[in-house]
This record gives structure tokens, sequence and C-alpha cells, in this order.
């Protein structure tokens, strides 16, 4: 009841019962996922189902999930049923207009019509999430850095419209962009390089790539992507939700497969259902789950025809946005190579943030790129820009070149936007004749390990792989995701919270995006916060006995890292 899919032991996982100082759980496991962590845990057992192997790993994979504890599971949806209760009262209190009603209703002389609006389905937004809706969209104004400056704004009816004071809040301490390289800024060689391109060629194209929109940058964008990536060829578009949801449907169509991951991007999800394709659901990271699904595809074929199908897809991302781990590519590609299926990555958040050389979960295995068949991949996070690519084979391309409403459709991409990520790109790849790429590589790798063991030194519930820059905080009762927002940001700290639906109903988290643009001081004013947050709320749930700070010497790791 307490356990999501997605905690639940894996292929190649090894639950060990406790004996070396570790608090179990409820169960007597700890929930540590870990290979080649011999000192840790003993290796998993070799096994010729390849979903079982771990033998396909060059280095070593650490995911920590420590799950719910029952007690805080149980008050967890008692207060969602207490509010849901409320609920329930105060819409009965709207219709006989003892309390006014701000949500849209239909008018009087419509009562007879097919309803607009579903009334039912807005209860959630009406009477939970209005509760805590000055966590979200709060405006600012300045550069999503390191630092930013949050425009002050008051409600005076309950969250249900807000009025600007006129007041700033200067230099809040940016946890929440995925900024990860530092690259979102307003100055440096990024910035100048696509001042100068607005200068040449303005700031719009007004035309599809099939007319007048097809820009010199574009191209030379489409040849470095595929340079950086290691393709024989790439393709850029203008949005990256769109590059998922708009191209999916080009390939793959009905009588084929696809294959999804259950916590996928809703890009990826939505790509999936306007295709047409038949979907099958698999646990997440869980390669017992997706080769049990392929074995039935390949014995089965389609429903009542039995016939074959067209083509199977597996639909997986690099980094998952709101659990933090990292797919298990080696186990994936391997299964595709022994089912004939095709692989369709998207690296939104593990491109330029894993790797030895930015390149994402690919470069971080140290995998052929050839063996994936479709990499996507955007630019609104490491890159500090907008809009999307897809890699992969020459003929691939092409055929998207030709196909695919976004390319087709679409207004081409803003040449400042196209400069900005050539420059950007080409930082991190060593070719402006410095070494800042690499160092803000290094960087946020140390950051990212700084940040998440003093977290769970702390006591907090951490998930995700260790290497992972997205770093969620489990929060879980719903009274707890607005209060944790609103004392973060007394204290001059920007969070993200999130919440049902976008989180299984009793996985509430705070997630945290680390950049290489924090500095120690920073990390450290985050982390002191977070902590006297985290005994205000009572958040530190673990139940885990981490080694103590004398061990890992925490607060001098970064000391020899710093610019």
């Amino acid at each position: 009841m307490t356990e999501s899919t997605a905690r639940k032991p894996l292929n190649g996982e090894t639950c060990l019962w406790t004996g070396n100082g570790k608090k179990p759980g409820r169960n007597g496991f700890v929930k540590t996922h870990c290979l080649f962590q011999q000192q840790k845990c003993r290796r998993p057992q070799e096994n010729h189902n390849v979903g079982h192997n771990a033998s396909v790993y060059n280095k070593p994979f650490v995911e920590s999930f420590e799950e719910t504890h029952l007690l805080v599971a149980v008050l967890t949806y008692m207060g969602y049923g207490i509010l849901t209760l409320f609920g329930y009262l105060r819409d009965f209190l709207r219709a006989w207009n003892f309390e006014k009603c701000h949500v849209a209703k239909e008018r009087d002389e419509q009562k007879d019509f097919v309803p607009l609006y579903q009334d039912f389905e807005n209860f959630y937004t009406r009477n939970l999430y209005m509760r805590i809706r000055d966590n979200w969209n709060r405006p600012i104004c300045s550069v999503p850095g390191a630092k930013m400056d949050v425009m002050e704004r008051v409600t005076h009816d309950y969250n249900w419209t807000f009025k600007h004071t006129g007041t700033v809040l200067f230099d809040v301490i940016n946890m929440g962009s995925y900024n990860y390289l530092g690259f979102a800024e307003n100055s440096g060689v990024c910035a100048d390089a696509a001042v100068e391109a607005t200068m040449k060629y303005g700031m719009g194209v007004c035309g599809t790539r099939h007319e007048i929109g097809n820009l010199d940058k574009h191209e030379e964008l489409e040849k470095l992507v595929a340079r950086f990536l290691g393709v024989e060829s790439s393709m850029v578009f203008g949005m990256g939700f769109a590059t998922n949801s708009m191209n999916i449907p080009t390939l793959a169509g009905k009588g084929c497969l696809i294959l999804s991951d259950e916590l996928n991007h809703a890009s990826l999800v939505l790509g999936a259902r306007l295709s047409g394709s038949t979907i099958r659901v698999f646990k997440h990271n869980n390669m017992q789950s997706l080769e049990k699904l392929l074995r039935d595809a390949i014995v089965h074929g389609q429903p009542r025809t039995h016939r074959p199908w067209k083509k199977i897809l597996i639909l997986v991302e690099g980094i998952y946005s709101m659990e933090g781990s990292v797919v298990r590519l080696p186990e994936v590609i391997a299964l595709k190579k022994k089912y004939k299926a095709y692989l369709y990555l998207d690296e939104a958040h593990s491109i330029g943030a894993l790797g030895p050389g930015g390149r994402g979960v690919v470069d971080y295995f140290g995998l052929d790129p050839c063996d994936v068949d479709i990499m996507m991949g955007t630019f609104t996070k490491s890159f500090g820009a907008a809009g999307g690519y897809i890699g992969g084979k020459k003929e691939l391309i092409d055929y998207l070149r030709t196909h695919s409403h976004s390319a087709i459709y679409a207004t081409s991409m803003s040449p400042p936007v196209a400069q900005q990520i050539i420059t950007s790109m080409k930082c991190i790849m060593g070719e402006d004749g410095t070494t800042l790429g690499q160092e803000r590589l290094c960087q946020l790798s140390k950051n990212t390990t700084y940040f998440r063991r003093r977290l769970q030194e702390m006591g907090f519930i951490i998930y995700g792989n260790n290497d992972s820059p997205v770093v969620p905080l489990m929060l879980y009762m719903p009274a707890k995701i607005g209060a944790f927002g609103r004392e973060m940001l007394k204290r001059n700290i920007g969070t993200v919270v999130v919440g049902f639906p976008a989180t299984p109903i009793i996985e509430s988290r705070a997630r945290f995006c680390v950049s290489a643009a924090h500095t120690k001081e920073m990390l450290d004013t985050a982390l002191n916060a977070i902590s006297e947050v985290g005994d205000l709320l009572q958040l530190k749930y673990s139940r885990h006995a981490w080694p103590s700070n004398e061990e890992t010497n925490q607060f001098s790791y970064l000391d020899s890292h710093q610019d």
C-alpha cells in the first residue's frame, strides 16, 4: 500500500538484511540499489537473463529509494481525506451561495447545453491546489542563474488572485531552475554571441525550415549537435516538448507497439498517444517488466490477428525529472538488441549534466551512440536556451525532415537562441580554446555529490541516483507542500515543490536542481535553511545511518574546486 512500483526491488538490485549499522525498514530491508558496491552490498548474482545481469555495467550504479513509513503514509492519506471532505462541504456552501464561487461555471441560459466546464474534474484544483497555489507561478525579474530576484505578491482571496506589492526579493538562491551548467546568464561569451546574432539576423525567422526560415546558423548547429552526440546526423526544433510530441507520431503508427516507462514525461506520453500505436507500460527502470512485455509482444503479436508488430519502440528517459533516477541504459540496450526492437532515448535532463564529456547518459555509461536508434534531447536545461534535437542515422533524419509536423509546420528556431546553443556546446566540447566547459562539468558533479550527501546526513529521504543533479526531497503530507515552499522563501531560498497528481498521492516532494554556478557558500546557506525548515516541519524521516561529517569531510569537500 505504501510502496509504489518504482520503489520495489528491481532486477539487478539486492535487498540486504541489515547488519552494518543501518536501521532497517519496517520489513527489515534497506532499499538502496547498488551495483558493484562490494563494501556496501553484495554484487547481484549472475543470471543469463539480461535483465538480471549486472556485468553490462562498467561503473558503480547506485540509486536510493527509501520506502514510505507506514505511519507517514496513513497520515498522508488522512490529510487528503480531510481536505476532500472539507472540499465537498465548501462546494455545498458555494452551491447555496454561502461562499463566493470564483471558478468558471455555466451561464443560466446554457444549463441545458452540454457542459463546457466539468465541475467534478476541477474539484482538486478548486479545493486542494488553491490552498497552496502561491508556491507556483512566482514571477522573477532577473536572470534565473544561481541567484535571482523574485517579485513579491499578496493575495486577499485565498490564492484565487494575486497583487504585486512592488517589492522585490533580491538575491534569492535559485535551487529550482534546470540551469545545470550555469549557462543561463546575461554576461559572458554566450550572451555576447547571442547579442551579435541578434544584430545580424534579428529575433525571429518568420518562416519554416522548408520555406525561407532555414538559416546557415541552423545548419551549423545541426552539424555541431551530430558531432557532439557522435551520430551521423541531427535535426533541431524550436520547442522541446514538441520534439517528442510531434516526432513520435512520425516514427510509429497503427500496427506498431510502444513500450513506455511508467514515469516518462508528458511529452513522451502525448506523442505515444497521438501516434495511434498500441501502448504498453512497464514498471520504472524494471528490466524484468520490460523483457516480459517484449517477449509477449514477440510471441503473441498484435491483438486478435496475432500478426507480427510492424515496429516495437521502447521509450525511456536519461534522467527522470521527478525521481532523480538514471535509466539502466546498458540493460535496455541489451534487451533491445535481443528482441530486435528500436530505442528512443529522451536526454532532456541528462544531456550536458551526465558523463565525463557532458554527452549525457550514453557517455555516462561509456556506450556506443550507434546502439541508440533515436537520440532526443532539449537545449532548455544545460545549454540555457530553448528547443530540442533528434540525432541518429542520416536516413532517420532525412525521413523526419520531410514527414515531421514539427519540421514542416513550425517556425524555425530563433537565431540568438541557436547561437546560444552553438557557443555553449562548443564551450562544453572545449572548442572555444578554454577549459571552462570541463570545469563546469566537474563542478556540477562535485556540487551534486556534496548536496546529496549533506541532505542524507541530515536525515532527509532523498530519491534518485547519486550522480543525478535532480534531487527530490520527500515531504509526503499535503499541508507540508505549501509550508515548505513558503518557509524556504522566507529564508531567501527559491525551491520547487510538487504534489499529486504530478506524483503519487503519498509521495509529495521538493525538487532541487543543483547547478555548476552554485558556490559552496550558496549550497551551505541552502542546506542550513533546509535543515532548519526540516526541523520545523518534522521532515527528517530517514531511518538510515549515513557516514559522519568526519568520515566524508564535507565542509572542506569543495574548497579545492572553487573557481
